[in-house]
């Protein structure tokens, strides 16, 4: 079960309420942003949809960790990395 699905049967609630879950999904936020701009710095034709915005959520968790809002990361997580999934997965399969 990928992240995205294991999510929805998780209630906003209940995320919000976990520490341990909360830093672990920021914990790959910050991995999957320095994996695309490492992408990027390779290959800057790569196209990935949000890519700056990608990176830019790495950097606000890394160094604003304080300011971080728990909405914005839930709705990333449930929302905008199924797009960024299909984009990668898309592009594996391009280069087999």
């Amino acid at each position: 079960m990928s992240p995205p699905q294991l999510l929805r049967l998780i209630h906003f609630n209940k995320y919000e309420s976990n520490k341990l879950l909360r830093r672990a999904i920021e914990r790959e936020l910050e991995i999957i942003g320095e994996a695309t701009n490492r992408i990027l710095k390779i290959d800057n034709s790569i196209n990935i949809s949000n890519a700056k915005r990608i990176i830019s959520l790495r950097n606000w968790v890394i160094h604003a960790y304080d300011n971080v809002d728990n909405m914005i990361i839930w709705g990333i997580i449930t929302k905008d990395l199924i797009l960024l999934k299909e984009q990668v997965s898309q592009l594996l399969n391009d280069n087999d």
